[in-house]
């Protein structure tokens, strides 16, 4: 989550730049020089991630005064058995388990190392640890970086996230209905359009990632090729932003700080088919769209350095009657709506886009009538992936 590729390719060299960056210890992030004496200690960290938000431990730097990571940068000795003795310490001490990412990064000289740990934000909470069954959170503060689980949160946590589960349909549910009101001020019928429904999201979220006044800059570091200037505008709305296009398109992207990012426009058009005037969908624009909303959202959320499990919804309204079209293919939609809902990890969105969009356009296209074969879907998906 801290670094711009999967965990897997981290380098030594990569763990080092890290470092220098000066990036402070908090409530997803934590650096240990050597695995504390105290096994069970060290459980308690692993554990208080996964019962909260996440995060990342690296093994082989030593923190400063500040929480600062403290030079030289030169990792530890090299120990072939550290993997195993990190899972030995998770099996022994943390019920139920945690299933967490590790990567070596071995020095060129095959001497040192850096260890990187990540811990996914888990849905089998609460995740216990020692003979006491202790459950604990990351709180980030420097003085109880973690804390013991106070009685009024420990439902949150024996409910398996339930109260996030609520918070992301609320979230989810706001943005749809700026998009409806939206519509209400140009005095358009919802149903007479065919809405495309893309989002990305935190399946547990829990609290903001970011300030809201930081979004502007967050849109156009990571959505600019989703926004058109010339036609749209910012509208700030409670924890996020609306982008609305002012052209006659009905199209409007929205983030928060809690993390989402959705897409809603209308991709229906009018056409004259066989002489007759139908409303149609060209499969391969929405997939063009669909391409760039889903790198701008791996974007936004490597930003927010976010590294809990994701949760992934397209849905496109008043498909019925539609005619699909995709290179010399057409269809007519039976379907009145379509809906695709996935869990992903912060890793397989960062590692994996390629299949993600492929599962989704795969499911959309089938949906709306076209065979498209998957070789003639995964170049063209590949061909979009490489355009900038």
């Amino acid at each position: 989550m801290f670094f711009d590729k999967p965990i897997h390719d981290v380098t030594f060299d990569d763990v080092v730049a890290f470092c220098k960056r000066q990036i402070p210890e908090g409530k997803q992030l934590d650096y240990k020089y050597l695995l504390p004496k105290n096994k069970e200690k060290f459980a308690k960290v692993i554990a208080s991630f996964a019962n909260a938000m996440g995060g990342t431990i690296i093994l082989g730097v030593n923190d400063d005064k500040n929480d600062k990571p403290r030079p030289p940068f030169t990792g530890i000795a090299y120990h072939e058995k550290m993997r195993n003795s990190i899972e030995d310490i998770i099996q022994t001490y943390i019920d139920p388990v945690v299933f967490v990412d590790i990567n070596t990064c071995i020095s060129r000289d095959g001497q040192r190392m850096f260890v990187i740990i990540n811990i996914p934000q888990s849905n089998l909470t609460p995740h216990l640890v020692g003979s006491l069954k202790r459950a604990y959170i990351r709180t980030g503060q420097s003085s109880r970086p973690e804390a013991i689980v106070h009685p009024d949160r420990l439902p949150w946590l024996l409910n398996h996230r339930k109260k996030s589960e609520r918070l992301r349909h609320i979230l989810y549910d706001k943005a749809e209905s700026h998009f409806e009101n939206y519509l209400k001020t140009k005095n358009v019928d919802p149903l007479s359009l065919s809405v495309a429904t893309l989002a990305v999201l935190p399946l547990y979220p829990q609290e903001p990632l970011v300030s809201f006044k930081k979004l502007p800059d967050l849109l156009h570091t990571c959505a600019a090729d989703l926004v058109d200037e010339s036609t749209m505008k910012l509208q700030p709305v409670q924890d996020g932003l609306a982008v609305i296009d002012g052209s006659s398109n009905h199209r409007m992207l929205e983030l928060n700080d809690y993390g989402l990012l959705m897409s809603k426009c209308n991709i229906a058009q009018p056409v004259s088919f066989n002489g007759h005037a139908a409303r149609a969908v060209d499969f391969e624009a929405f997939a063009q769209h669909t391409v760039k909303f889903m790198r701008s959202a791996r974007s936004f959320i490597q930003q927010l350095s976010f590294g809990g499990p994701l949760y992934v919804r397209l849905k496109l309204s008043n498909t019925r009657s539609l005619r699909a079209f995709f290179g010399k293919q057409n269809a007519t939609v039976l379907e009145d709506y379509v809906r695709l809902d996935e869990n992903y990890s912060v890793a397989q969105f960062a590692a994996s886009l390629e299949s993600i969009v492929h599962q989704v356009l795969q499911t959309a296209a089938w949906s709306l009538g076209l065979q498209i074969s998957d070789e003639d879907l995964k170049n063209k998906i590949h061909h979009l992936l490489q355009e900038k």
